[in-house]
């Protein structure tokens, strides 16, 4: 039996879940009964916003030209903060279906997973899909995918994905142009782990593709990278349904459980080899991906951090989901305002988005989280540097020599007739132009550098609204880039409060301080005394904003007489505010934090 292994990769919304729904249907995996749409999309949320987040591995036969073919595919995410979804599934394969829309055409993320797959050495077919419907145009489309990746266009498939034209046709070039799998380099196993999930009743479910060697049920196995050690007691694969199997050969891919309880045991890249006879070298597994946007998650119970079962609970949630999704980062952090929660970071806002989703859904955790940031690396006098991502981190001022902001570079394609109006936006963004390309005789490629901290708030919904919906774009970080960068402090009565300080361009500064300082005074309750809020950029005042103090009507029981018996009441009232205010505390609700750290 000859083995394909493959990847369906796409931009978002072009359909790789229908066509994995066809793929299965065509060779019989799944029978009418069982079939539903985007059936490899069995999470909850995957469903009600219709879009991939896990990559899904399956095992499906088929036979070609009276030979039987084994196809091991995965279907990848579409969203640019999905790509380590991608690259990983991408290392598990030696060929990748690349899916366009006949309608719409070659879109940044397109371009970005065919890079990625080109990267990783593995061979192409390029399909473009939904020919069926009325604004389809295959031909332009064939053209654009010879144009941007080389690729002729004569060597497109057409498929519908929807009415199942064009994929037996897919079926028997994936058998067909794929190449076999390496050669194994030694008879010794060696697995690798590309995913892994949580079971409740049987442990850590480990998703592993055999590079070497044959895994079989009841062997000791040895994780390379952990150096922990454990027996299988469970093997399977999926057809899409989980089937058991006694054993895995070379090249094929499936799932383990060995009874592993506990979460840190298991990493995504590490090599499985028996404990006995193992492996002298393990495989070279992924590269730790770049976190882009962090934010804070804390219990939303109210007090110091709630209560600590709270915590723990989050800290519970975050452990298992950190197993299914390595991606992005956490360590433990206390807030004055918050108190105990977690520090996390993400590849982009909409990863940042599902993770607190899925946080509240699987581990039925309520959380309060805070608006995001971007690290920076800060280079002190002394010619050493230190990144940070919490602006209430950032040394002594006058240890600093200067600040440096992560810069990315963006790709946009979009119609020709918004380039001028994404060129304003840009540069409003503190971009600088690169260069542009034509894609089409209507579409255009814009490149442009601009700073991470600039596009993670809402540029990409001005983008989408600037271009009525057809314009994408990608982006990846290239380094770090001195600017004129400042911390602004919040001061409230006088004592700054670090939870609320931030760092933005000089330029930028007093604007945002006057929104938080507004947001601010509209949620602290008023006192006994007037309280002064004030943005601070060192030791100069940039905004302020006043909450008036409650004053009892002092001059009531005046009927009449002089003015001065009047003035001498407000006179006294007021000095007994001015000490007052001196020895007063400010009380901050947790609202008022909230209000201000979620996004501006």
């Amino acid at each position: 039996m000859k083995i394909r292994n493959f990847s369906i990769i796409a931009h978002i919304d072009h359909g790789k879940s229908t066509l994995a729904d066809r793929l299965m249907q065509e060779t019989r995996a799944v029978d009418a009964r069982k079939q539903k749409d985007q059936l490899l999309d069995s999470m909850e949320l995957e469903r009600e916003r219709g879009i991939t987040i896990k990559a899904a591995a399956v095992t499906v036969p088929w036979v070609h030209e009276d030979e039987h073919y084994q196809l091991n595919f995965i279907d990848t995410p579409g969203h640019v903060d999905f790509t380590y979804e991608v690259s990983r599934a991408l290392t598990a394969c030696e060929g990748a279906v690349l899916v366009v829309d006949a309608a719409q055409g070659i879109q940044a993320q397109t371009v970005a997973n065919a890079y990625l797959a080109v990267e990783n050495d593995l061979e192409l077919i390029p399909v473009i899909n939904k020919i069926d419907l009325p604004a389809a145009d295959p031909d332009r489309v064939a053209m654009e995918i010879e144009q941007v990746f080389g690729l002729p266009a004569e060597d497109c498939i057409l498929v519908s994905a929807k009415t199942g034209q064009g994929i037996k046709e897919l079926l028997n070039a994936i058998c067909e142009r794929f190449p076999d799998p390496p050669e194994p380099k030694t008879d010794k196993l060696r697995a690798l782990i590309f995913d892994s999930h949580y079971d409740d009743y049987r442990g850590v479910v480990v998703s592993t593709r055999i590079f070497d060697g044959k895994l079989e049920l009841g062997q000791k196995i040895l994780m390379m990278g952990t150096g922990r050690h454990w027996t299988v007691t469970d093997l399977g694969k999926n057809t899409p349904f989980p089937v058991q199997v006694k054993s895995l050969e070379t090249n094929e891919a499936g799932w383990m459980v060995a009874s592993i309880k506990t979460l840190g045991d298991v990493r995504v890249g590490d090599t499985v080899t028996v404990m006995h006879d193992p492996a002298p070298d393990p495989l070279p597994g992924y590269e730790e991906p770049n976190q882009m946007v962090f934010c804070d998650f804390y219990p939303s119970s109210s007090g110091d951090g709630g209560k600590k079962s709270d915590f723990e609970t989050l800290r519970e949630a975050i452990e298992k989901l950190h197993l299914n999704d390595a991606s992005f980062t956490y360590e433990a952090q206390h807030s004055e305002a918050l108190g105990f929660g977690f520090r996390c970071g993400f590849l982009g806002l909409l990863h940042m988005d599902i993770v607190q989703e899925r946080l509240e859904r699987e581990g039925n955790v309520e959380i309060v989280q805070t608006a995001p940031t971007v690290s920076y690396m800060i280079d002190l006098r002394d010619g050493t540097s230190v990144e940070i991502q919490n602006p209430a981190d950032l040394p002594d001022p006058s240890k600093i020599e200067g600040i440096r902001e992560p810069i990315v570079k963006l790709e946009m394609i979009c119609p020709n007739e918004n380039i001028g109006d994404l060129m304003k936006l840009c540069d409003g963004r503190r971009g600088i132009f690169k260069g542009q390309q034509f894609l089409s005789e209507t579409r255009q490629i814009l490149d442009f550098e601009l700073p991470l901290a600039e596009i993670i708030y809402d540029f990409y919904d001005k983008l989408k609204s600037i271009t009525r919906g057809y314009g994408t774009m990608d982006y990846e970080i290239i380094g770090y880039r001195k600017d004129n960068l400042v911390k602004v402090s919040i001061m409230v009565n006088g004592e700054p409060v670090e939870a609320l300080s931030l760092i933005c361009h000089r330029f930028t500064a007093e604007v945002r301080s006057r929104a938080i300082l507004k947001k601010l005074r509209k949620q602290i309750d008023r006192h006994q005394f007037e309280i002064a809020l004030q943005a601070a950029i060192g030791g100069k005042i940039i905004a302020r904003e006043s909450v008036k103090a409650l004053r009892k009507n002092v001059t009531a029981k005046c009927y009449g007489g002089d003015i001065t018996r009047k003035r001498k009441l407000l006179e006294k009232q007021k000095a007994g505010k001015q000490r007052m205010k001196t020895i007063g505390s400010v009380n901050i609700p947790q609202e008022a934090f909230m209000a201000v750290l979620e996004q501006e």
